[in-house]
């Protein structure tokens, strides 16, 4: 929290990148996993309408999700704060290395260009919030999987579904302060789980 906050984003670009550079390049070595997939095949079904999103990693959209609503925004790109510039991940961390601070710089005002997620200390995307509302107010059923339910506003989406008429699963290992409002309520592994669905379907 100390690091990835957009105070230190400004007054230490070098220092924020240092520790988010390394971070982004672990990230952008994984691969989508079953679970991922399993909720493409939902999809593809037409069983399910989107996926609401607080990673950062990609992998969704990696795996073929189509409507991809991601809170928290997405490690895919960099811009700048100041003319609006955007560059792909592997562009902005090619400026990086570049730079003699490491910090990858706009190529039209030499600004420091900031990953397209949100820091702490920075509100979240209306837009992206306003659809993922709206994907759950609409919802016959709210799969929440392998979220403790915690970080808010995004925890109170299942509230949305249910106030709405739609039902709650949530499909996670540890205990949620929603357990209680859940219709289906699975403790296992989630690609496990993703996967019985798929098979019972």
């Amino acid at each position: 929290m100390e690091v990835a906050h957009i105070d230190v984003f400004h007054s230490d670009p070098g220092r924020f990148w240092a520790f988010y550079g390394e971070r982004f390049a672990t990230l952008t070595a994984k691969a989508p996993n079953d679970a991922h997939r399993a909720l493409v095949r939902l999809e593809d079904l037409g069983l399910l309408d989107g996926v609401i999103t607080q990673n950062i990693d990609m992998l969704h959209a990696r795996a073929g999700t189509r409507e991809l609503v991601e809170v928290h925004g997405s490690i895919a790109s960099c811009s700048c704060m100041r003319c609006g510039q955007s560059v792909e991940l592997d562009e902005a961390r090619a400026l990086a290395q570049a730079d003699r601070e490491g910090v990858p710089r706009c190529s039209v005002c030499n600004e420091p260009l900031k990953p397209d997620v949100v820091l702490f200390g920075e509100m979240l995307p209306e837009r992206a919030i306003e659809r993922a509302a709206e994907l759950c107010a609409g919802a016959d059923l709210l799969l929440c999987i392998g979220s403790s339910l915690e970080v808010h506003p995004v925890a109170g989406l299942p509230n949305l579904t249910r106030r709405a008429g739609g039902a709650v699963a949530i499909i996670t290992q540890g205990l949620t302060a929603l357990d209680h409002i859940a219709e289906v309520r699975l403790y296992g592994d989630v690609v496990e789980e993703l996967e019985g669905l798929l098979a019972a379907l």
